[in-house]
């Protein structure tokens, strides 16, 4: 029974690692039909999202089923309740790359990212996709090292989006009200992604060690 449990717990944390997959796929996607106005591509993310709100929904039923039939206690415990708080930040992770592509859909045959911001969002998608591929690898590996890179990362993306408010702010913004407020939600949608990835990485550290904060003596 025991031996049992234990695959059950090392199952979840296969599917955790799965579901960040998917969310960088998605995002990646996203980020792709934003800036090829591709509304296929857009389509797929959006029905997409359905599969990870699913994936989310069986991963904590399987952690609630554990806590009513184990009774963890310890590290066990924390285990399965850090596994349900990653499971809602991946899927957070995945809402924000569906509406990502919503807004590219809405905005087609139009590019909803102006020629001037266009090197900003390709920047953003690609640390969006390095985020996530390392919060992958520090789900798969309770990898405390890795996880604390992930701040620098997020740096990274905190950058990308003042910049894109220096752009909006700009007297020479030429693209009226409607571009801008598609640009700020966009810029939000990025930033909040690489936040989540980083909260993913603090509830590794928090499981691993038992603490809060992520500390450069675990770089």
């Amino acid at each position: 029974m025991r031996e049992q449990y234990r695959e059950e717990l090392e199952d979840i944390n296969s599917c955790l690692v799965e579901m960040a997959n998917s969310v960088g796929s998605a995002m990646s996607k996203a980020t792709t039909a934003l800036l090829d106005a591709d509304v296929a591509l857009a389509d797929l993310v959006i029905a997409g999202d359905e599969q990870i709100d699913a994936a989310r929904e069986s991963i904590e039923q399987r952690c609630f089923t554990l806590l009513a039939r184990q009774q963890p206690v310890a590290t066990d415990l924390r285990t399965i309740t850090t596994a349900m708080r990653i499971v809602s930040d991946l899927e957070r992770m995945g809402d924000l790359a569906a509406h990502v592509a919503k807004l590219a859909r809405m905005r087609f045959p139009d590019h909803a990212v102006p020629q001037e911001v266009r090197p900003i969002f390709l920047e953003a998608g690609h640390v969006a996709e390095s985020l996530v591929t390392k919060t992958a690898t520090v789900i798969a590996k309770l990898d405390v090292e890795a996880a604390a890179q992930l701040e620098a990362e997020d740096d990274l993306m905190d950058q990308l989006h003042r910049q894109l408010f220096r752009e909006l702010l700009s007297k020479d913004w030429p693209h009226g009200m409607e571009a801008a407020i598609d640009v700020t939600l966009l810029g939000r949608y990025y930033e909040r992604f690489a936040d989540h990835a980083v909260s993913v990485a603090r509830r590794v550290v928090y499981l691993v060690t038992g603490e809060r904060e992520m500390h450069a003596s675990h770089v």
